[in-house]
């Protein structure tokens, strides 16, 4: 049976394929056009260079390789609701120079318009048989083009498998976030990335904190009666608002000349805390580190909190012989 659908290209269209293969460039169709014949369903001819009785011409919303016959495009047009009036018995294809490539005939259909009490969108496809479908490509405007349903769930599905395959390596990653410290290395990679001055400061924590407790020695601020005494002292804020202050001292053995000796109160050491308490100090705690051996000398010490920024140390010290190691102890204080 002699087919009575069908299309075909036109001459021109065939010349434009062919040189677009052999030059290996590509024959961009852009547009789809469609007509009522006269009223007479028609047969397409090879030397047509235009429909017989054109009714809309609009730019095509899909050109695909068919997934069933790769010797085969599709193309594809929608007439929205709003348009129509008319009857649908040819169709054309045209490429972006206005030249008519194919053509082609179809079961007549009226198109309606919703004047008309009836309305629906309309989708146009003509399936064409062409030497090299590589030589084919679409070029559109995507701001005038419809989509068909298929389209848009196809689309749906491509977005969501990249959306799904994105989400995955996401999490799959074992550092997502450069931006963000790990919780096992968040503080090394602040330190890194030389926040810790910014961390201390969220954190409440004076510039004392960034200072390791014995990592030195120095004259301690203040101090009366001794020269020579070697301290070192820091400090912390709790967010609670408490401070905890804590520090140490070595006072040399050569202050201890006699074989007893003991300071008054009015002879005491004063040392200054690294910073004042802002209402008070509650608690004031110190223990000797070291002293020579008990044979040698018994020592004790006290201290006591002079105001919120001061502390007062008395030593005591009895020895037998003249010590030959420094007297040292360490405090810590706590307030708010």
């Amino acid at each position: 049976m002699t087919a009575k659908y069908f299309a075909i290209l036109t001459s021109q269209g065939a010349a434009r394929l062919a040189n677009a293969t052999a030059l290996g460039t590509k024959l961009n169709l852009t547009q789809m056009a469609v007509g009522d014949a006269n009223g007479v369903l028609p047969t397409p001819d090879t030397a047509q260079t235009k429909l017989i009785n054109q009714q809309r011409i609009a730019p095509l919303n899909l050109l695909e390789v068919d997934p069933n016959n790769p010797s085969q495009i599709i193309a594809e047009q929608i007439i929205p609701e709003n348009e129509g009036g008319f009857w649908i018995r040819e169709i054309g294809l045209y490429d972006d120079d206005g030249v008519l490539i194919a053509v082609a005939n179809c079961p007549e259909t009226y198109k309606p318009q919703l004047q008309e009490g009836s309305g629906r969108t309309q989708t146009i496809r003509m399936v064409l048989i062409v030497s090299s479908t590589a030589a084919i490509t679409l070029k559109i405007d995507p701001s005038v083009v419809l989509a068909t349903r298929k389209y848009v769930d196809d689309k749906v599905i491509e977005v969501k498998a990249y959306a799904d395959g994105l989400m995955k390596k996401h999490t799959d990653a074992k550092n997502p976030h450069t931006q963000y410290p790990l919780i096992a290395n968040a503080l090394k990679e602040m330190a890194d990335a030389g926040l810790v001055a910014e961390v201390l400061k969220n954190l409440g924590l004076g510039e004392a904190a960034k200072r390791g407790v014995g990592a030195g020695e120095g004259q301690v601020p203040d101090m009366a009666f001794f020269t020579g005494v070697k301290a070192e002292s820091s400090y912390t804020k709790l967010p609670s608002g408490i401070i905890i202050q804590w520090g140490t001292a070595v006072i040399p053995a050569s202050k201890f000349g006699a074989a007893s000796q003991s300071w008054s109160q009015a002879e005491r050491v004063i040392g200054k805390f690294p910073i004042a308490f802002p209402e008070r100090a509650v608690s004031l705690q110190a223990s000797l580190m070291n002293g020579g051996t008990p044979a040698q000398w018994v020592q004790t010490v006290h201290m006591t909190i002079m105001d919120r920024g001061t502390y007062g140390i008395t030593p005591h010290a009895w020895v037998n012989s003249i010590p030959t190691s420094d007297c040292g102890y360490t405090w810590l204080a706590i307030g708010y």
